[in-house]
């Protein structure tokens, strides 16, 4: 899962959003210097991608990919889904994908002080760009990956691999949706447990 999967999994509480937002750059037990709600977000977040990564459709999905791009398929796998999530926002959520993505900038720019540094230097580049919403596009989804080729000085191959999404796209929007269903149930479990 990417950014708006993980946000969107969070459920309702701000700070949970927060903690597994910026959850990828703290690692082992830093997270214990966080507050009990931001704590929370990044162990559900460390959750989320271990579910995920054992996950039978998701493999299915990943398999696809993996004689092209090896092992950064999951990585590609997981824009995808943020893509699916992005197109069939409403069937998930009552508030539009633009108000959404608003508010959770809104939200991590009013709290910059509880942000890895990390995650500080990110936020402005993903509010410019607006990479939430730019998930509900096939271009926007392309911008997003060959950008993350360029971080890997290109040897990733990431940019290529939208012609895998266009090939497979009913099969990839599929694997998805059944997914899903279980991650929200995992998830919505997850966060009475922490």
């Amino acid at each position: 899962m990417n950014f708006l999967a993980h946000i969107y999994l969070s459920g309702n509480d701000d700070f949970i959003k927060i903690g597994n937002f910026m959850a990828d750059g703290i690692r082992g037990k830093d997270y214990l210097n966080f507050s009990e709600q931001i704590k929370k977000g990044i162990l559900l977040h460390r959750q989320i991608d271990t579910f995920t990564d054992a996950h039978p459709i998701f493999r299915t999905s990943k398999h696809r990919l993996h004689l092209n791009y090896g092992h950064y398929s999951g990585v590609i796998i997981d824009i995808f889904y943020d893509h699916f999530l992005a197109k069939n926002w409403q069937t998930y959520s009552p508030v539009n994908l633009d108000d959404y993505t608003k508010n959770f900038y809104n939200l991590i720019e009013q709290n910059s002080t509880f942000l890895t540094s990390r995650a500080k230097n990110m936020m402005p580049h993903m509010i410019k760009n607006n990479w939430l919403l730019s998930y509900q596009t096939i271009s926007g989804i392309e911008k997003i990956l060959i950008q993350m080729d360029y971080r890997t000085q290109n040897l990733s191959k990431m940019r290529f691999s939208v012609a895998e999404l266009k090939l497979y796209y009913n099969e990839f929007e599929t694997e998805f949706s059944f997914f899903f269903a279980e991650i929200i149930e995992f998830c919505d479990l997850k966060i009475k447990q922490l």
